[in-house]
């Protein structure tokens, strides 16, 4: 399921887009916006796959709430509203996946949410399952090699701008997946997605401390580095490592 937001002032377009988005059964809307601070703030705890998002609008246009979280994210897909031709250049330069004018065109919703359900099939990996075990192996890069390590000594991965960082006891790795492929290919290994930034290995974790406004960090075997769990993410790690 394609995990989107709406950010929109407008409750008319705004419905009006609902009522596209909605007929098509890949997509969730997780929550719709009038305020794009709000939305802002929702987007800085949950895990959000695409937004359509309007140019125009009060307190923080739409233009520069997507710069903002271009750079927060760059996972995210951005799909630009706004009934002036004009802003096109701009969308396109903070990479946005799509721009799409008002008044709306039926037809031309559903070319974008076709092209985002294409796009998502397209760079999600498929899970390798081999007499019915999940692949145990991965291939890595490591300065000019490739490098095939167990799955099982992966103590955490991490975003990187352009490339995801894989750690292990030994070594740090890189490796050309996002971070949503690595959540697709390990979750059903004893990885939790604690953060947007973020998968560690549960059966790494050494240490849980609590930090502010609730949420906690958490520390793997032989490495000091602190790994931040989101707000959104608490309820289910206090859940899998049973915290009372």
């Amino acid at each position: 399921m394609i995990k989107c937001l709406i950010v929109e002032d407008e409750f008319p377009a705004r419905e009006e887009l609902k009522y596209f988005i909605n007929n098509n059964k890949k997509f969730q809307i997780e929550k719709e916006f009038e305020n794009p601070i709000d939305a802002l703030k929702y987007i800085d705890s949950h895990k959000i796959d695409v937004i359509f998002l309007d140019i125009n609008m009060p307190e923080l246009d739409g233009m520069s709430l997507g710069k903002i979280i271009h750079r927060l994210d760059k996972e995210i897909k951005l799909v630009f509203i706004t009934a002036y031709r004009d802003f096109a250049a701009d969308a396109f330069e903070i990479k946005a996946f799509d721009y799409i004018l008002k008044p709306y065109s039926e037809n031309r919703i559903i070319q974008v949410l076709d092209n985002l359900v294409a796009d998502f099939s397209k760079t999600t990996p498929e899970v390798l399952i081999k007499d019915n075990l999940l692949t145990k192996k991965i291939t890595v890069n490591l300065d000019s090699k490739m490098v095939v390590i167990s799955i099982s000594d992966i103590l955490y991965v991490e975003a990187d701008e352009k490339e995801t960082r894989v750690f292990t006891s030994k070594s740090t790795y890189s490796s050309k997946l996002k971070i949503s492929q690595f959540e697709t290919l390990l979750i059903e290994n004893s990885f939790f997605r604690c953060h947007r930034s973020y998968i560690v290995n549960i059966d790494q974790v050494v240490e849980v401390e609590p930090w502010f406004n609730g949420t906690y960090i958490i520390k793997v075997l032989k490495k000091d580095f602190k790994i931040p769990v989101s707000r959104n993410k608490v309820k289910e790690l206090k859940e899998i490592l049973v915290i009372k």
